[in-house]
């Protein structure tokens, strides 16, 4: 009896690493917030139209920056780590 032979992974396939996506999320959020802290500085040193431009920028950013942080990882597929399906008998 001949024995099936397991298939083979591609390297090709394989995603981005987890701790380079989440270098990648960590400097994607500093500088969301950074940008956040030049608003607040903004919204002190700005005259009055600005001023509230500014306040709604710092106001707002650290939402957008933890959806934009956390976006990635989302799209792994779900195949992208083996697990055999065949039952061997040894």
């Amino acid at each position: 009896m001949r024995k099936k032979t397991k298939p083979v992974q591609s390297v090709t396939s394989v995603g981005v690493g987890l701790s380079k996506d989440q270098s990648a999320r960590q400097r994607r959020y500093f500088i969301s917030m950074m940008i956040r802290t030049v608003c607040f500085i903004a919204a002190v040193l700005l005259p009055n139209p600005w001023r509230w431009v500014a306040l709604f920028g710092a106001v707002t950013l650290p939402y957008i920056a933890v959806i934009a942080a956390n976006a990635g990882r989302e799209t792994i597929k779900s195949k992208t780590i083996y697990t055999s399906d065949i039952k061997e008998l040894d």
